[in-house]
């Protein structure tokens, strides 16, 4: 299938007519002229990090990709670079060429690390995954400490924090470049609420705030739209559902992997994203995990409005709070106003 007519299809399946400062305002990619971006993805030999190099080929916001992984990545680049997009891929192996990965990255993706498996929970993984996440966040602050930072990597609700502690550690922390990224419970509840409510999906937008594992999931399907009569019942089931996606796929693939092309997807949208905020492009707003002061909790996902100055020192992200109450069995929101960083 030719690169044009694949970027077709994403434009078909993600274009969404629901106005623009929404949870999930902009889908597409950008087909204008763009300034030159670096995309660095760390563990691109993955069963995330293929699909989604990939999809970052086909954005052509990117005009560099950097593909690194410890082993394997020279054939993923050179498999990739063969597509006819505006990218120029470049593959790095070993540890030794980490920092030639990195350098002049304007935005890091990181899937790397160990996927889950039957039997295995957030907390397993955290234990493999963590050493991963520092060494590869230590490169970072040398070699490109102005990146956005998406982080993919799981469990995500412990891994960013990691990443904080290690920018901060560097002196070069900035919160509002740092971001679990989410985007797949979004996409989930936004999938299976269209299933239930009988709507059409790229029509549907749905909240998804709190954590990134199990129960710390929160889809606002009280806030979805369009609107839908759905009973308490059902709200309670998508609720499940969404919070268990993960696992079904875990399951349904025996024990064989866990869900890397959904994630690989989920996470192209999520770097689009930031792409299009490097860039200038207002109202692009996004779900994400970051540090935030809308509860006790350090750290919370909530809506990101994507509007990134791109001076390298003046960054603007703004974060719409929330109160959670839960009455039965719905989650909904009220808003207590808006909280602004502006450095």
């Amino acid at each position: 299938m030719k690169a044009a007519m694949l970027r077709s299809v994403i434009r078909r399946s993600t274009t969404s007519s629901a106005a623009t400062n929404t949870c999930l305002s902009s889908r597409g990619f950008s087909s204008e002229s763009a300034p030159e971006r670096k995309v660095a993805i760390l563990g691109a030999a993955g069963g995330i990090g293929q699909p989604l190099s990939l999809l970052m080929k086909l954005n052509p916001l990117v005009s560099r990709l950097a593909l690194y992984d410890i082993a394997g990545t020279p054939g993923v680049a050179a498999d990739v670079s063969h597509i006819n997009t505006r990218s120029e891929v470049k593959g790095y192996a070993a540890d030794e060429q980490l920092g030639q990965a990195l350098e002049g990255s304007d935005v890091v993706i990181i899937p790397a690390g160990v996927p889950r498996k039957p039997g295995m929970t957030r907390d397993d993984l955290f234990k493999i995954n963590a050493g991963i996440v520092k060494s590869l966040c230590e490169a970072i602050a040398k070699y490109c400490p102005n990146a956005l930072v998406n982080m993919i990597s799981n469990p995500v609700n412990s891994t960013v924090p990691i990443a904080a502690e290690v920018f901060k550690s560097h002196g070069v922390y900035d919160e509002k470049r740092l971001f679990g990224v989410t985007t797949l419970d979004v996409v989930r509840a936004k999938t299976f609420y269209a299933g239930k409510a009988n709507v059409n999906v790229a029509d549907v937008n749905v909240p998804v705030i709190g954590g990134h594992a199990g129960v710390t999931i929160l889809p606002l399907f009280s806030q979805a739209s369009p609107r839908a009569n759905l009973s308490d019942e059902d709200i309670k089931a998508l609720t499940k559902r969404t919070q268990d996606g993960g696992t079904e796929v875990v399951e349904a693939k025996a024990g064989k992997g866990s869900a890397t092309l959904s994630m690989a997807y989920a996470g192209a949208i999520f770097a689009d994203a930031c792409l299009k905020g490097l860039n200038g492009v207002p109202d692009v707003v996004e779900c994400s995990y970051v540090q935030s002061t809308v509860t006790e909790l350090p750290f919370f996902a909530s809506k990101v409005d994507e509007e990134i100055e791109d001076n390298k020192k003046d960054t603007k992200i703004s974060m719409l709070a929330y109160t959670i109450k839960v009455t039965s069995a719905r989650y909904r929101k009220a808003p207590t106003g808006n909280t602004s960083v502006q450095e």
